[in-house]
């Protein structure tokens, strides 16, 4: 099925300058029909909805160009390159670290609040477990 750029954007859900955007940065193919306007087929909307995806799971643009290369390479799934399989190996590791730095500052603002309510006249305040 081919369509033009304010279809796929419709069928995408982005917005045509989106769709420029990633023209630009080389993410989404370029052709003309004999009109000179833009021309997409099905492909293109699975290249534009697996670059939504990726972002929406926090991958900057650049990151989702191995995802593209592998669908446009011909393989049923963007992720089924080494080349994927690396960039999600990296966004693991970027995640785990996040993790790790969160819960060191969650350890720290508990150790601050427990030192404030000590310092409370009267004691701490008595706390409510809400049990499941």
């Amino acid at each position: 099925m081919t369509m033009r750029i304010g279809e796929l954007a419709e069928r995408a859900g982005v917005s045509t300058r989106t769709l420029r955007y990633y023209e630009a940065r080389g993410l989404l193919p370029t052709r003309r029909g004999d009109n000179g306007y833009r021309v997409y087929g099905d492909e293109d909307l699975r290249l534009v909805e697996q670059i939504r995806t990726l972002q929406d799971f926090g991958f900057g643009l650049e990151e989702t160009r191995p995802f593209v290369e592998c669908l446009q390479a011909g393989h049923p799934a963007g992720d089924s390159c080494p080349a994927s399989l690396d960039v999600y190996r990296h966004k693991l590791a970027e995640l785990d670290q996040l993790m790790d730095e969160l819960r060191a500052v969650r350890e720290q603002v508990g150790a601050q609040l427990m030192r404030a309510e000590a310092l409370l006249p009267g004691g701490p305040e008595p706390r409510c477990e809400l049990r499941g």
